[in-house]
């Protein structure tokens, strides 16, 4: 991506706007965009954010190529003033962010931009695309993780992706939420992430028999031989096949580092528990089992739930494609206008649906943990002129039922800020950490949930509350609107 050009990845009705500011404004006012979204994928109870490294690349190269104007031309709706101020454009604002691989919740804002409005104007297609679309991908991968409990997930999706940039930057995502590897070759190179992969039934197919096969693999990768045994007869070919090869190899004083069989087809369950006694009986109990075939979350559940001996899935279709809910929601709202005094007026967008109504102004976030467990308490959204103290007692009330209150006592939790400065005036100030270590900080951050908030089925919802003068701001407009 950041070879490439995506200026022009954008909206058109974000270039028509910003024809309307250039011909209709006395001054290219500084506001405040918000990008958040409003409920979480999956019936989850959390999401994980992704994509940011994406977005720094798309704003650090954000310019119009002669090519690009050209094109503009041609439409015949852009005048000539209009155009030229393009050819010389280029992002001046600042930008926050909540960084990779951190949780988070619905209606927090994940990145917020301070920008002449044309500038803020332009950038939020490419940002939405970006951000949900590795934000929901990650978020599916976390799920797939947790179910796994513990075991290796390897991301296997890149043939069933919506494409390739999607099976490329989906196994960058599913890479932060917690797999253990990644089939693409690319996304390895790129994001210097684990690859891994076993052979398809056609390699078996190609041979005389399934031993030949088997053999002539395990002497090629000895280091990594997991053999798939589904492609005849699992249980009467396949694995007895196997533990020859294994048998021989052992014989011949090759070390048994890592090996074992894939499963692809069938009953999971009942053909990995067999396949564990035929290994175990044979002198294999490290053999590893590793199982593919349309996994998701619920399955992988289903099949620990019942006893299967499998240790290492890949996921590919349902994962990749984040299969049951293809699409994140996320959004970009006007907060602020700046004033002529240099300060910032909040705006707010009125609904019918309440959930629509935003919340205004410059905002900040806090993550308010319990101090003796490190788990999430809830967030809480202010404005960016307060500041609070963990020496102090801290008031919390759902913005929605603002009767139902929490008090926590002073010394009973901590305080963390989650937005990162990533550009300030134009200039790039925040540097992307590794993919590993953005997984590292990610399965840390997963672990400052509660159990409850990561169960499938009706999770437990973190509350995100309003300050009291944020929530009175609000209350204000909404007051305002009312009355015409």
């Amino acid at each position: 991506m950041s070879k490439q050009n995506l200026t022009l990845l954008t909206d058109l009705y974000e270039l028509t706007m910003m024809q309307g500011y250039f011909k209709n404004k006395g001054q290219n006012e500084t506001v405040i965009f918000d990008a958040f979204y409003r409920n979480n994928p999956c019936g989850s109870g959390y999401s994980i954010a992704a994509g940011l490294e994406q977005v720094i690349e798309y704003v650090k190269n954000l310019h119009f190529s002669a090519e690009d104007i050209d094109y503009l031309k041609s439409l015949n709706i852009f005048d000539r003033d209009f155009l030229d101020y393009l050819r010389g454009f280029h992002f001046t604002g600042d930008i926050y962010a909540i960084p990779e691989g951190t949780v988070v919740f619905p209606r927090e804002p994940l990145v917020k931009v301070i920008a002449p409005i044309m500038e803020a104007q332009l950038i939020e297609t490419a940002i939405l695309n970006i951000i949900n679309h590795q934000s929901l991908i990650a978020t599916k991968a976390a799920r797939v993780c947790y179910a796994a409990k513990g075991d290796g997930i390897m991301e296997f999706g890149l043939r069933r992706a919506q494409g390739p940039d999607a099976g490329l930057y989906g196994a960058r995502a599913a890479m932060i939420a917690g797999c253990v590897g990644t089939s693409n070759v690319l996304a390895g190179r790129l994001f210097d992430v684990p690859v891994k992969g076993t052979h398809a039934h056609s390699w078996i197919m190609s041979f005389p028999d399934e031993y030949t096969a088997f053999k002539t693999y395990a002497e090629m990768y000895p280091q990594a031989c997991i053999l798939l045994v589904d492609t005849y007869d699992t249980l009467k070919s396949g694995v007895p096949n196997a533990i020859k090869v294994f048998t021989e190899m052992r014989e011949a004083g090759i070390p048994l580092t890592f090996y074992g069989i894939r499963l692809d087809s069938g009953d999971l369950a009942y053909l990995s528990k067999k396949a564990r006694k035929m290994l175990d009986a044979a002198g294999f109990p490290d053999a590893v089992i590793s199982a593919s075939n349309d996994l998701d979350e619920y399955l992988i559940e289903s099949l620990k739930a019942q006893g299967a001996t499998i240790t290492s899935w890949g996921v590919g279709t349902n994962l990749i494609t984040a299969k049951d809910n293809p699409s994140f929601g996320g959004v970009y709202k006007l907060a602020a206008i700046m004033g002529p005094n240099g300060e910032f007026i909040p705006k707010i967008k009125l609904s019918e649906n309440s959930e629509k109504v935003t919340n205004p102004g410059n905002k900040v976030i806090y993550r308010v943990y319990d101090k003796e467990a490190n788990k999430i308490i809830a967030d809480l959204i202010c404005l960016a002129d307060e500041t609070y103290s963990e020496d102090n007692d801290l008031s919390l009330f759902d913005p929605v039922e603002p009767w139902k209150k929490t008090k926590l006592k002073a010394g009973t939790y901590t305080l963390r800020p989650l937005f990162e400065q990533i550009f300030d005036r134009g200039e790039c100030v925040y540097t992307s950490p590794k993919v590993m270590e953005i997984r590292d900080y990610c399965l840390k951050e997963q672990d400052t949930l509660w159990e409850e908030s990561k169960r499938f089925v009706n999770p437990h919802k973190v509350y995100v509350d309003l300050s009291k003068k944020l929530y009175d701001t609000k209350i204000q407009l909404l007051d305002q609107m009312s009355e015409g």
